[in-house]
C-alpha cells in the first residue's frame, strides 16, 4: 500500500513538473487534440457511427502540427492521441495530401495519336536524310497516302530530341552530344512542391550544374510570381558569375512561371536558353 501511494506520488509530481516546462503553444494544441477526441467518443457512444471525413482532417491537421512544431513529436503523439494510433492518424494527413494531386479524367481530349509504325517512319527519314526539314518530309510522307499536319511532325522530332535540319546537317548534332560536350557550361533549373502540415503548396526553385551535380537552392515561396522568379535568376548569375568555365546554356521546361523576363536575365549574361520538349515531363531527367 505505501508502495503504490509513493508510485502515484511520485508521477504526480513529474506530470506537475512536465506542465510547468511546456509552453502555452504546446499545452493550446494538446488540449485541442484532447477535446476532440472527447467529442469523437461521446458522439460515437450515441449514434455508433464511424468518423466523417471532416473530422479526420482535423485530427489529422493537429497531430502533423504537434509532431511538426514541438519537440519529441513523437513521444507527445503517444500521449495525446488516445483513441487512435499514431501511425493511422499520419496516413490519415498522407492520403489527404495524395488526394490533392489526384485528378481524373473521364473522357480524353486532343488529336488521336499518332501510329508507332508512322511515328518509326518520321524518325528513320529524318535520320537518314539531314538535309530534310519538316516540310520537306511532310511532302515525302503525303506522296505515300500519310495524312499526317507538319506541326505533328516537328512535335514528334522535338520528343525525340532530333534537331532542325540546318543544326542537324550543320553539327550532326544531338541532345545527347550537347550534354556531353557541354556539360560543364550547362545550368538546368526547376520547381519542386513541399506540402505543410496545413495542406499548403510551397514551390522550391533550385538550379543545378549539369558537370558536377552542385544544387543551388534558390529560395522558395507559397506565389511564385513572375517578378520573384527573376529576382532569384539575379542572385543565381551573381554567385556564378566568377565560375569558370563560364555558363552559355541553361535548361527549363515550358512552365509559365519562367517567363520572358527571368529568360532575359541569362540572356543579357549570353546564356543561350534550351527549352525542354511539349508534354515531355522527363526531359529535364535526361540531363
Amino acid at each position: 500500500m505505501f508502495y503504490a501511494l509513493l508510485t502515484r506520488f511520485i508521477s504526480f509530481i513529474v506530470d506537475l513538473l512536465t506542465i510547468y516546462s511546456k509552453s502555452d503553444l504546446d499545452k493550446d494544441l494538446e488540449i485541442l487534440a484532447l477535446r476532440h477526441q472527447l467529442r469523437l467518443l461521446q458522439r460515437h457512444q450515441q449514434s455508433k457511427l464511424p468518423c466523417s471525413r471532416f473530422e479526420k482532417l482535423l485530427l489529422a491537421v493537429l497531430a502533423v502540427k504537434l509532431k511538426t512544431i514541438l519537440e519529441r513529436g513523437s513521444n507527445r503523439l503517444d500521449q495525446c492521441l488516445l483513441l487512435f494510433k499514431p501511425e493511422t492518424v499520419l496516413k490519415w494527413h498522407r492520403e489527404l495530401v495524395r488526394r490533392k494531386w489526384s485528378f481524373y479524367s473521364t473522357r480524353k481530349r486532343g488529336r488521336p495519336p499518332t501510329s508507332p509504325e508512322l511515328e518509326v517512319l518520321i524518325l528513320r527519314l529524318a535520320r537518314e536524310n539531314e538535309r530534310w526539314g519538316t516540310d520537306r518530309i511532310h511532302g515525302e510522307l503525303l506522296k505515300l497516302g500519310f495524312r499526317i499536319g507538319a506541326t505533328t511532325i516537328r512535335a514528334i522530332l522535338r520528343r525525340h530530341r532530333i534537331l532542325p535540319s540546318p543544326q542537324r546537317s550543320a553539327n550532326g548534332g544531338s541532345w545527347r552530344k550537347l550534354l556531353r560536350h557541354y556539360k560543364d557550361q550547362i545550368l538546368a533549373c526547376d520547381f519542386f512542391t513541399v506540402e505543410t502540415a496545413l495542406l499548403q503548396t510551397v514551390y522550391v526553385l533550385f538550379f543545378i550544374e549539369v558537370g558536377t551535380r552542385r544544387v543551388h537552392l534558390a529560395g522558395c515561396t507559397a506565389h511564385p510570381t513572375s517578378a520573384w522568379v527573376a529576382q532569384q535568376a539575379r542572385q543565381c548569375m551573381w554567385s556564378l558569375s566568377e565560375r569558370q568555365p563560364q555558363i552559355r546554356f541553361l535548361i527549363h521546361d515550358r512552365d509559365t512561371k519562367f517567363s520572358l523576363s527571368f529568360d532575359a536575365v541569362f540572356s543579357s549574361e549570353s546564356v543561350a536558353i534550351l527549352l525542354t520538349p511539349f508534354r515531355a515531363p522527363n526531359g529535364q531527367a535526361q540531363t
